[in-house]
């Protein structure tokens, strides 16, 4: 178990903040840190555990500091949201009982970086989750009318295919994302700390964690293919509205043919 942090405050909040694409930790790395993976440094009023993926959780930290901190942070971040999604609980310390969380309070032994570590894990992949549910479901309602057209009239709207451009490119940034976050992999401090397993598990459990990346990946890969049989409809359609092109010049030709023939 490691030292006790947050100049043993009982009671504060954890905020966790998915401000960009990415996060550039380099330079930060050199500095003093708590542990490396993943980044964990001391900052104005608490802790921040940093993410390469683009998630920031603070611990401890008031809202005139997490302003500050997230501004020294803003060179850092590559493609910057501009409302960034936040997840938050309450942390309270000095449990005895078994660690966990009950209604919207985490409550722990021991403010140590592990404990920090695994309670970020767990909010930093909620985040993620929530901000790639609401755009997959953004892209479920722009692709339902095309379906919809499809499925009525038999053909489908003329601004269809940049529509499905839109939707194509959405779709892989949600799967290189999600990819990239590897949400049910287990963070490392359980490999260094196994007794926090229990604990961990707990959380995961609580926030759906798994339930949520699995009904994700479901609807992304509906969407895809949703998507390729829209594109399907619509190359197959150029393709017979090709062949008529081709066929009606096939017998203009031997109209002309035929004119030439008989007519002069």
């Amino acid at each position: 178990m490691g030292d006790t942090l947050l100049s043993g405050k009982t009671s504060f909040k954890a905020r966790a903040l998915l401000v960009g694409s990415r996060l550039e930790l380099r330079a930060l790395e050199e500095a003093d840190s708590l542990a490396l993976t993943p980044l964990t440094i001391e900052v104005e009023g608490g802790i921040a555990v940093l993410y390469r993926y683009g998630a920031v959780v603070l611990f401890g930290v008031d809202p005139l500091h997490e302003a500050v901190i997230l501004n020294r942070l803003s060179t850092l971040i590559s493609a910057p949201y501009a409302h960034p999604e936040v997840e938050e609980v309450n942390i309270r310390v000095g449990q005895d009982g078994r660690e966990g969380m009950r209604g919207s309070t985490v409550f722990i032994s021991v403010a140590d970086v592990e404990r920090i570590q695994v309670i970020a894990d767990i909010l930093a992949k909620s985040a993620v989750l929530a901000q790639y549910e609401a755009k997959v479901g953004q892209n479920i309602e722009r692709i339902e009318p095309l379906a919809t057209d499809l499925e009525r009239h038999g053909k489908i709207g003329g601004n269809a295919k940049e529509m499905l451009r839109h939707i194509g490119t959405m779709l892989l940034s949600e799967y290189v994302m999600v990819g990239r976050v590897s949400i049910p992999e287990k963070p490392e401090v359980l490999w260094e700390t196994p007794s926090l397993q229990g604990f961990y598990n707990r959380l995961e459990d609580e926030f759906e964690i798994l339930e949520r990346h699995t009904a994700l990946e479901r609807k992304l890969k509906l969407i895809s293919i949703t998507a390729e049989t829209l594109l399907d409809v619509m190359n197959n359609r150029h393709a017979i509205r090709l062949e008529w092109y081709i066929i009606i010049l096939i017998v203009a030709e031997l109209l002309l043919s035929l004119y030439d023939l008989f007519l002069r």
